[in-house]
């Protein structure tokens, strides 16, 4: 089996989870190749667990789940050290944070305290517990669910979180052909079998490392970014990570689609998932109830598309 098989099989095994979502499960695959993280919002129920669950499974990963609540501690998810009497030495007791994919449940439920403790290990892959730093098992993913703004219990998200999520999506509900085949026992979790070992899922990274960008593409992601922050609606636009994000997810969609360079459509088809979460919208652009995802869509319409030349791309 071919690196490009193995990734599309690892799309297909997640599949018989979820059902009727193949882009959002494509994209979420794309966004672990890349090495990111991945921000799930939506009402609760309509499969956003089972989504990551599903993930680990077909990757082979250890995984870990905690239900962000308001009473949950950064040293559950960082670890402590703990005093033994036999040893007369204290010894490091690992938190939820130290595995391959992590799931914060509800991540918007709990205390900005807490979620601050994820800020280094999103980033850095890297937990520091009194003074002493550890690297993180690789790879290493987060995969966040959140409730909508506004739900019971709920708080935003610092922009300094939202920006290290290399994708955000919402599964949404599904149509009725699908509603029905779930109804029927359509979606079997308990199927989904493992495609690759984490090793195996390193490698493929680094071949998503690899594809080929034209310098032309450089420039076109520069480009649509550049708009953001100087678009009148917006009052923040898309940092230097978020462009990174881009072009590291152009470079994932291309691989599945088994290319070895990246195409402009790699690039418009993953700009709202990258772009939209990262852009903060000015007091006109609310009350005039003008989304982030139809602002990101308008500059990627506007934004001249390059035309690439050769076998290059």
């Amino acid at each position: 089996m071919t690196d490009y098989e193995k990734a599309l099989k690892i799309i297909t095994e997640v599949k018989k989870a979820i059902l009727g979502k193949d882009e959002c499960i494509a994209k979420s695959v794309a966004a672990i190749l890349a090495g990111g993280h991945i921000l799930l919002t939506d009402i609760p129920g309509v499969g956003k667990t089972t989504l990551a669950v599903a993930l680990a499974k077909a990757m082979s990963l250890t995984s870990s789940r905690v239900q962000f609540t308001p009473d949950v501690l950064p040293s559950d998810l960082l670890g402590f050290s703990i005093y033994r009497k036999e040893t007369g030495a204290f010894e490091y007791q690992p938190g939820s944070l130290v595995c391959n994919l992590f799931l914060a449940d509800e991540i918007n439920r709990t205390s900005p305290k807490t979620q601050s403790a994820l800020l280094e290990v999103m980033e850095e892959r890297q937990i520091t517990v009194e003074g002493v730093t550890r690297p993180m098992p690789q790879p290493f993913v987060v995969i966040a669910t959140q409730n909508p703004f506004g739900s019971a219990g709920t708080q935003m998200l610092p922009e300094s979180q939202l920006d290290r999520f290399m994708i955000s999506m919402s599964l949404g509900y599904p149509n009725m052909e699908d509603e029905l085949a779930i109804l029927k026992g359509g979606h079997k979790q308990q199927e989904v079998e493992a495609v690759v070992n984490a090793q195996e899922l390193l490698q493929l990274q680094k071949q998503v490392e690899q594809i080929f960008v034209h310098e032309d593409l450089y420039a076109y992601v520069g480009r649509l970014v550049e708009r953001t922050r100087s678009h009148p609606y917006i009052e923040l636009g898309v940092s230097p990570r978020g462009t990174i994000c881009l072009l590291k997810m152009a470079k994932a969609l291309a691989f599945l689609r088994q290319r070895a360079f990246v195409v402009p459509e790699d690039v418009i088809d993953m700009a709202v998932p990258v772009m939209s979460h990262r852009i903060q919208l000015s007091n006109k652009a609310r009350i005039n109830r003008i989304t982030p995802e139809s602002l990101t869509e308008e500059i990627v319409a506007k934004e001249k598309r390059p035309s690439l030349r050769g076998n290059d791309a």
